[in-house]
């Protein structure tokens, strides 16, 4: 299996649009996709981004056909309207946590 790592800041003064696109888009659009989202962390101290989100997909092949697609590319240019600092990395999955 893979991961997915995405981190982000919230915009300033976006908080309530943000979390309502989170759970009424996004997150069921990963599912749609085919991702299983595994954890979502809101960091409220240090220094890191605000939001640590994962998801899995089976494989590379897999994963990268969803981070190819037009769905996916939608979803992305909606969530860069709520947030900065936004960063994503492929990993291979393990069960131990947030991985970096």
């Amino acid at each position: 299996m893979v991961k997915l790592l995405l981190t982000w800041d919230i915009k300033q003064g976006r908080d309530q649009e943000y979390f309502e696109f989170i759970v009424r888009e996004f997150g069921p659009g990963m599912k749609r996709l085919g991702l299983q989202l595994t954890s979502a962390w809101l960091a409220i101290y240090g220094e890191c981004p605000q939001i640590l989100m994962e998801g899995v997909a089976d494989d590379l092949p897999t994963m990268r056909k969803v981070l190819a697609s037009p769905e996916w590319g939608k979803l992305h240019e909606q969530l860069l309207e709520y947030v900065e600092n936004y960063q994503q990395k492929i990993v291979r999955a393990n069960s131990k946590g947030f991985q970096l």
